[in-house]
């Protein structure tokens, strides 16, 4: 049987209007900031805490606009899918790795294809969204 997570996640852009990516610790794949809830924790505020402690950026929860919810497979955690509330946030931004990041990338969003290294999330369904807006 297959686990289930819940993750909330956002989307942030620099200057120059690339996405930022980040890997973490020990794995292979490139996702957006983000992470589970705590308990008692909305998807809104798990994901402006998890981009404090990841990447060093200080949203409030007003300030998120909810690009999408969607159910898929997990990046880096076998047999297991997620539910995946995903923001944006308005404006350009500079990042710092924290926590348990190992690496940023500001990438393209037209690039998306010509990388093999990014969660299916993100290619899959934030991507494709990002790039009909």
């Amino acid at each position: 049987m297959r686990e289930s997570l819940k993750v909330s996640a956002v989307c942030v852009f620099d200057d120059d209007g690339r996405l930022l990516t980040v890997r973490k610790a020990g794995t292979t794949k490139f996702m957006h900031p983000g992470g589970k809830p705590e308990p008692g924790e909305s998807a809104a505020q798990a994901a402006v805490r998890e981009l404090r402690e990841e990447v060093g950026i200080e949203l409030a929860v007003e300030d998120l606009v909810l690009l999408g919810v969607w159910h898929g497979e997990a990046a880096n955690e076998a047999a297991t899918d997620i539910e995946a509330t995903v923001f944006t946030a308005p404006g350009a931004w500079t990042a710092t790795p924290a926590a348990e990041i190992a690496q940023l990338r500001w990438m393209a969003l037209d690039a998306g294809a010509g990388h093999d290294d990014l969660a299916p999330l993100l290619t899959d369904f934030v991507l494709p969204a990002l790039l009909a807006d």
